[in-house]
């Protein structure tokens, strides 16, 4: 069994044949799926989504490209659905900040803020985080420490191979790996991947986004998942079951509610 523990679900490239991608899925292994909160405007789309697949869960948060659109009493309110499990995905994001050192200040300082505030808000629920990181992992990681999130844990979305946040996994934070593991010019993940400990590695699509080899190109779902799980295997030296096994173990760990899932 393999739970794909970020995929975007919600976004409109997968409108027309959601029931099919869910079930393409399935037929491959993917029991469990979680829907990432972006900004505020798509959390509803998100929780009809979780609330018509009993396999599908969601999070409530706001991307660092989307503060604007933070409103905390809309996130608490979704945060008190028990299919939403998770706060995110929140984060840092210094890969477009303004040229101009004012603007540049200004834009951090507000990143910061946010994200400041929804992992006090993860605290308060008592929901993992699922947190964004580019360009940005000292600030990241200081805030994650300074704010005491180890109270509450998480995953680091879309681990972007920075030796320095291997840190985390001391603080109760997974590293979510997805389909760039399988690109052909991939060198730092590869290379970091067997220093993570193997009990803090989950697996993710970022769906529609990422797509793996041998589809990079073509949009990404659920079911690619498992070619991250054989390129994980291929690395670690571990069978394809193992890893399996490890993950979704893993998954349910962090996000209890996966733990109802049976394994296959």
């Amino acid at each position: 069994m393999i739970i794909d523990t970020h995929c975007h679900l919600d976004d409109p490239r997968f409108d027309d044949d959601l029931d099919a991608v869910i079930e393409r899925a399935k037929a491959h292994g993917v029991e469990g799926f979680l829907i990432p909160g972006a900004d505020t405007g798509t959390l509803e789309k998100a929780r009809k989504i979780a609330h018509a697949h009993p396999e599908v869960f969601y999070a409530a948060g706001v991307h660092p490209y989307d503060i604007d659109s933070y409103d905390e009493a809309l996130l608490l309110e979704h945060l008190k659905d028990a299919k939403c499990i998770a706060v995110g995905e929140c984060g840092l994001d210094y890969y477009r900040l303004p040229e101009e050192e004012t603007e540049k200040h200004e834009e951090i300082a507000a990143q910061k803020r946010i994200f400041g505030l929804q992992i006090e808000l993860a605290k308060r629920t008592g929901k993992p985080l699922i947190i964004h990181i580019r360009d940005a992992s000292s600030d990241s990681m200081q805030m994650l420490i300074d704010h005491d999130a180890r109270e509450v844990g998480g995953v680091l979305h879309c681990y972007n191979a920075d030796e320095q946040l291997l840190k985390l996994a001391e603080h109760h934070f997974y590293f979510g790996i997805g389909g760039v593991i399988t690109f052909k010019n991939a060198k730092k993940l590869p290379h970091i991947l067997p220093k993570i400990p193997k009990e803090r590695i989950i697996v993710e699509t970022d769906a529609p986004y990422l797509t793996p080899h041998p589809y990079r190109g073509k949009r990404n779902e659920p079911w690619y998942t498992v070619f991250v799980v054989e390129k994980i295997a291929d690395i670690l030296e571990m069978s394809v079951s193992e890893v399996e096994t490890l993950t979704t173990e893993n998954a349910q760990r962090l996000f209890k509610p996966f733990a109802t899932l049976q394994m296959v």
